[in-house]
C-alpha cells in the first residue's frame, strides 16, 4: 500500500527539494520534446507513421512477435 505524505507534514527543505525536483523533471522533458521536434527525421518518421496508420498498414500487439 502507498504512503500518503501530506504537505504538511513536509519540512521546508523536502518542500524545496520536491518543488526543484519537478521543475527539473519538467524542463528536462520539455528540452527532450524541443530537441526531438527540431530534428527533421523525427518528423518525417512521425508524417510516415501517421500516414501508415492512415493507410492500415499496422500490426496489432498480438501480431508482433518479441
Amino acid at each position: 500500500m502507498e504512503t500518503v505524505t501530506k504537505l504538511k507534514e513536509l519540512t521546508v527543505e523536502e518542500f524545496r527539494t520536491l518543488i526543484s525536483n519537478t521543475i527539473r523533471e519538467s524542463m528536462e522533458d520539455l528540452l527532450e520534446d524541443l530537441t526531438a521536434l527540431s530534428s527533421k527525421e523525427y518528423l518525417t518518421s512521425i508524417r510516415e507513421a501517421r500516414d501508415d496508420y492512415k493507410h492500415g498498414r499496422v500490426k496489432s500487439i498480438e501480431e508482433i512477435d518479441v
